[in-house]
């Protein structure tokens, strides 16, 4: 089920604003020190590095996505999820609005 509203939190207003627009989120904090962040991925292929474990969950749009040491790139769409380890990097494809919640872990 994908997530369409989020309860009880605090966000962070100004943005975080990668490649030159090209990915912009907003980091939440819940009252027991949980983080997340929302955002959105405009048509692009970018290449993150992640410090902590993230699960990134499609709550619109979609993505093709590769992780480190992978070829093969593959299909998340609305309602997927995809984890990506800690101490990592994964590229991510996108040819429309990629809406996402990044869970980190």
């Amino acid at each position: 089920m994908t997530t369409e509203k989020i309860d009880g939190i605090c966000v962070t207003t100004k943005a975080n604003v990668y490649f030159d627009g090209k990915c912009v989120s907003h980091n939440i904090s819940y009252p027991d020190g949980t983080k997340k962040s929302v955002g959105v991925v405009l048509p692009a292929t970018l290449s993150f590095n992640t410090g902590a474990p993230e699960i990134m969950e499609c709550v619109a749009g979609g993505c093709e996505y590769k992780l480190d040491g992978s070829d093969t790139w593959i299909p998340c769409a609305e309602g997927e999820k995809f984890s990506v380890p800690g101490n990592s990097r994964f590229d991510i494809r996108v040819a429309s609005a990629y809406h996402y919640i990044c869970h980190f872990g």
